[in-house]
């Protein structure tokens, strides 16, 4: 029997839908030719293929990728271009990196020969964007790569690239593909079935989770520091109720994603440099640095559980914070053991009494602390925090759920959310221009939820916004973009005032290096694709004008940009 046999370069969409890959992010560039050949014949032939997103920049692509998993919790995949596309792409690599985020990773590999093959090099780009290692620009930041080298291998390799992106913990992927091997036959077999390797999901150890239990519920002074979330809704519903039967407060310390309603009367806020100081347990929910080190001194005596995919951060070179006990595993499931663990556990009901009202005492007195600052805050120019509590009440104010990704935008202790998947803060990779495109493809998974990219204006032009405005318009996505405009880049001036209090910068008029003016007119660029558009200068005309953006991207589902000018602050 005749085998069927498909170009490498055409069998790549369909097996990656094979593996239930739904998107791919694609820019693409000289090295696709047999790509788009393959995908037009597969179209064709009404083959089952994942939806192309062409996205005019990579740093976009490796954004919307990243969104995207965010909401649905799917793999997708990313196309870029040779070695100048992987450049572009490899701050959202390092992003998706460090957020454990799992992208099916690709670029076209300049043609290895010169002449005599079908695929060699043509034009002068052919030898201009030759390496001799062109993976070493992402190897530190994906969990594996790979160059194909034999066109039958698509199969297998896709399937092992796959399996380990999605095995504990998760991370991204990178396959390098030379033209020539796209260009060449394979046979059809496997292309069509999804991977033969299951990913690796590790389990705590039973023995850990009692330990932990025992520490915990034992406690006279526990803390729980969250970073990351619980990893699932059905994790954020459990673990409200359970820091509040065993009176336990939870910091959100520099959190990227929410593990707990903000006005939860366990909620103490952002800063847990008091708490830490009498802790005598600490839960650390995969938080990869979940204190300042310089200023807190620990008890001698204390011990520290950590839980998370990862609990060591074994990727990251250094990172000494205490681990007495170890949990490893998913964050969802590992908390949701640990909660029944603890279910069992002898308690003293007075103490738990005695300690749930210390701690949501505390936690009011801080939430009324914000609410002043943020009040205080409406003026002209306003604040970042009054601009935080007027989109919390416009947010509550609908019928549908809503998520805010922030990146140097609206502060999440002036937030007041309560859901799963209700904010994403930039990954602690700091790879700026994160937050448009990350939205973007969040709505794009979800095209009825209320998707809010709150960011800095520095922020804003590093997240290439021409481009980014484009693919809104080009698929319909209703995004809010808040640029909070304050006419510099204000984490350096706070970087620099941190380190050195006191200091010249403190007493300058102007901080060097950091002035963003003059600013440019942005509603001009959110113009160009169509997006409504308003400049905010005066705090109290805020709210009305937040209103007019949710209406327009509700009943006209288009994107709008809101010009919000900002004090430093």
């Amino acid at each position: 029997m005749t085998k069927t046999t498909i170009t490498a370069g055409g069998a790549i969409f369909g097996k990656l839908r094979a593996l239930g890959i739904e998107h791919v992010f694609v820019n693409s560039g000289t090295d696709f030719p047999p790509i788009v050949e393959g995908l037009i014949e597969a179209r064709r032939q009404d083959l089952p293929l994942p939806e192309p997103v062409t996205c005019p920049h990579e740093g976009v692509a490796m954004g919307m990728a990243h969104g995207y998993n965010l909401i649905s919790g799917k793999i997708p995949a990313v196309m870029l271009h040779t070695n100048v596309g992987l450049a572009n792409g490899a701050i959202g690599a390092i992003n998706a990196w460090v957020d454990r985020v799992p992208v099916m990773t690709m670029s076209g590999r300049t043609p290895v020969a010169e002449h005599r093959r079908f695929g060699a090099r043509t034009v002068p780009i052919g030898w201009g964007q030759e390496m001799f290692d062109q993976a070493a620009m992402v190897r530190e930041c994906t969990k594996w790569e790979y160059e194909l080298r034999f066109p039958d291998q698509v199969s297998e390799a896709f399937d092992r690239a796959f399996s380990i992106a999605a095995s504990t913990p998760q991370g991204p992927v990178y396959l390098s593909l030379p033209r020539e091997v796209l260009c060449e036959q394979t046979p059809s077999e496997g292309l069509d079935r999804p991977s033969r390797m299951a990913p690796v999901v590790p389990a705590s150890d039973p023995a850990a989770l009692s330990e932990a239990a025992r520490l915990l519920a034992g406690a006279r002074a526990p803390l729980v520091i969250a970073q990351r979330g619980t990893g699932s809704a059905e994790a954020f519903a459990a673990f409200g109720p359970f820091a509040e039967e065993f009176a336990l407060p939870v910091s959100q310390y520099w959190a990227t994603r929410l593990a707990l309603p903000m006005a939860h009367p366990m909620h103490i806020g952002w800063d847990p440099d008091a708490w830490l100081a009498e802790a005598d347990v600490i839960l650390v929910l995969d938080s990869l640095a979940p204190w300042w080190p310089d200023r807190v001194q620990l008890r001698p005596d204390v011990k520290v559980i950590q839980l998370g995919p990862d609990p060591l951060f074994t990727r990251t070179p250094i990172r000494n914070f205490p681990s007495d006990v170890a949990l490893v595993g998913e964050t969802a499931p590992t908390l949701l053991a640990l909660i029944a663990a603890m279910a069992d556990q002898p308690r003293d009901n007075t103490l738990l009494e005695t300690r749930r009202a210390r701690i949501a005492k505390a936690a009011d007195a801080d939430r009324a602390a914000l609410r002043e600052r943020a009040e205080r805050g409406c003026a002209s120019p306003m604040t970042k925090a009054w601009v935080s509590a007027c989109l919390s009440r416009a947010i509550k104010a609908q019928d549908r759920p809503a998520t805010i990704f922030h990146e140097l935008g609206c502060p999440l202790p002036h937030l007041d959310l309560d859901a799963h998947n209700s904010y994403f803060q930039e990954p602690h990779s700091g790879g700026l221009g994160w937050g448009l495109p990350a939205a973007l493809g969040a709505q794009l998974v979800d095209p009825d939820r209320l998707i809010f990219a709150t960011m800095g204006d520095g922020s804003y032009m590093f997240a290439n916004p021409t481009a980014c405005h484009q693919v809104a318009e080009a698929h319909a996505l209703p995004v809010i973009v808040l640029v909070l405009n304050n006419g510099e880049w204000g984490a350096v001036r706070q970087s620099v005032l941190g380190l050195y209090p006191g200091g010249q910068a403190d007493r300058a008029n102007e901080v060097p290096l950091t002035s963003l003016r003059p600013s440019p007119d942005f509603t001009l660029t959110a113009a160009a694709s169509r997006a409504y558009t308003e400049t905010v200068t005066e705090g109290s005309d805020l709210p009305a004008a937040l209103e007019r953006a949710i209406r327009v991207a509700r009943t006209e589902r288009r994107q709008v940009l809101l010009n919000i000018a900002i004090s430093p602050d």
